[in-house]
């Protein structure tokens, strides 16, 4: 954007002294040229004055000492001409030139003439005049002076320099005015393009300095400013709500699960203790959903704060938390990695949260007998880990929308879950600058894969939880 308004300042500038230099610097040329061309014109009256005299006579009389003169003053050839076109006297130098005969005939009309109009750097014939000789109203001949366009060349060659470095000059402060002007125009535009980013990274914190650049710019920073800050108010409404709303249901929860618990020794009939075991199912998963969103609001509302955390060391860690759910549903969770750290630079609790969504769902839908496989390497520049499992997989389109609030797939709407999980991890995973992917494994079930930045090793880092996973987990499903 700089560029281009500087471009078109300057090519505005261009264009306006073209039109100005370019008739200036012809009529500069044509004035050197007439005040030449002047010159001469009063030499060849004077010399036409002398020379009647020596054509009525047919001697040469005093005007050849005085052509002579001239030309050994001047080194200008100057020649007498007749009516018969020949030459009684004429200097040493007189050479006939291309121009010559043209002024000629005007000069036998009895018109003082010259040629051409104007001398250009580029030119190379002479300035040619002539002045008719008269005796009584009757034309004799004329006298006819070749002045050497060298001079006037030279001098019409350094004004046009003068105005070339006086252009030049121009467009140098041309430029630097406008890279000044297009920087104090876009001053405000490159501010809010950052700002932009920052508060698109999630630095809601960030504003425009609105003092900056011409009025409208600096009303348009005004406003952005107000938007951010009425968004950040509404999104921190929001949160705050689903939070508030989370945490104020769960007693009222926990006191209804109660009463539906003491009500089942007082049952006696089978369908209603069968109703009553559905009952408490859903309690826990209402719970579950609870927990969930209370996980999300705090995943929101994180600051995007580093830290440094040993990936490898994570994964054996909920490898090893969820081993007891694997075992007790009769699926293999094995651990890929080398035993050396491998270290990623992420918000609190990314790499932990991230693997803990996305173990539950591999066992969860491996079934008996299936295998989930964590590995974890360096790839890219970066730290991977990968969740390999033997389930039945996720569609294409599946996989576009699994990362949505409560979304679940058609066929798991009766698997516990409360469809949260992989949105968690992939705000956590997104706060961390990282990437969450899932695709088909290469002959069934699905491979969900993070990616994180790769960070030194940090003597402060991320201490990792060994303790096992706790009983209510955000569990999205497929």
């Amino acid at each position: 954007m700089r560029r281009r308004l500087v471009i078109s300042y300057l090519l505005l500038m261009v264009l306006v002294l073209i039109a100005l230099e370019t008739p200036l610097a012809a009529t500069m040329a044509s004035r050197e040229t007439e005040r030449v061309r002047a010159d001469r014109l009063a030499d060849a009256t004077r010399f036409a004055s002398l020379a009647g005299p020596a054509l009525r006579d047919g001697g040469p009389g005093p005007i050849e000492s005085e052509l002579n003169s001239y030309d050994n003053l001047y080194a200008i050839g100057v020649a007498v001409v007749d009516r018969d076109r020949s030459t009684p006297v004429s200097s040493p130098r007189w050479q006939p030139s291309p121009g010559t005969a043209m002024v000629l005939d005007i000069a036998l009309s009895g018109q003082q003439t010259s040629a051409p109009e104007s001398i250009w750097p580029w030119t190379t014939a002479p300035v040619v005049v002539a002045a008719p000789i008269n005796d009584g109203g009757e034309v004799l001949g004329a006298v006819v002076i070749a002045s050497p366009s060298g001079p006037i060349r030279r001098a019409v060659a350094a004004w046009w320099l003068l105005l070339a470095l006086a252009g030049l000059l121009a467009v140098l402060a041309c430029v630097l005015t406008a890279f000044g002007l297009a920087g104090w125009v876009l001053r405000p535009v490159t501010e809010l393009d950052a700002v932009t980013h920052e508060i698109a990274e999630g630095d809601r914190g960030a504003r425009v300095q609105h003092r900056l650049g011409p009025p409208e710019l600096r009303r348009l920073a005004t406003s952005f400013n107000h938007m951010a800050d009425v968004v950040s108010d509404v999104m921190d409404r929001q949160r705050a709500f689903v939070a508030h709303a989370s945490h104020q249901l769960r007693n009222p929860l926990t006191a209804l699960r109660l009463r539906v618990e003491e009500l089942g020794p007082s049952l006696t009939d089978p369908d209603g203790r069968s109703e009553h075991q559905l009952a408490l199912e859903e309690t826990d998963r209402l719970a579950l959903v609870l927990d969930a969103l209370l996980t999300l609001a705090r995943a929101e509302r994180e600051e995007n704060e580093r830290v440094t955390v040993d990936a490898a060391a994570v994964a054996a860690s909920r490898v090893s938390a969820w081993a007891p759910l694997a075992r007790h549903r009769s699926v293999a969770l094995r651990l890929a990695t080398s035993d050396a750290p491998v270290y990623a630079r992420t918000v609190p609790t990314a790499v932990d949260q991230a693997l803990d969504a996305l173990i539950d769902n591999a066992v969860k839908f491996s079934g008996a007998g299936g295998a989930v496989t964590v590995t974890v390497d360096r790839r890219d520049d970066g730290v991977s880990l990968e969740v390999r499992d033997s389930g039945p997989g996720m569609t294409e389109s599946q996989l576009r929308q699994a990362t949505e609030r409560f979304w679940r797939a058609p066929d798991a709407q009766n698997v516990d879950g409360a469809g949260l999980g992989l949105t968690i991890a992939a705000v956590l995973v997104d706060a961390s600058d990282g990437r969450l992917t899932m695709r088909p494994g290469e002959s069934r079930g699905l491979v969900a894969a993070l990616w994180f930045p790769a960070a030194e090793p940090d003597p402060a880092a991320e201490p990792v939880d060994e303790e096992p996973a706790a009983d209510l987990r955000p569990a999205p499903a497929r």
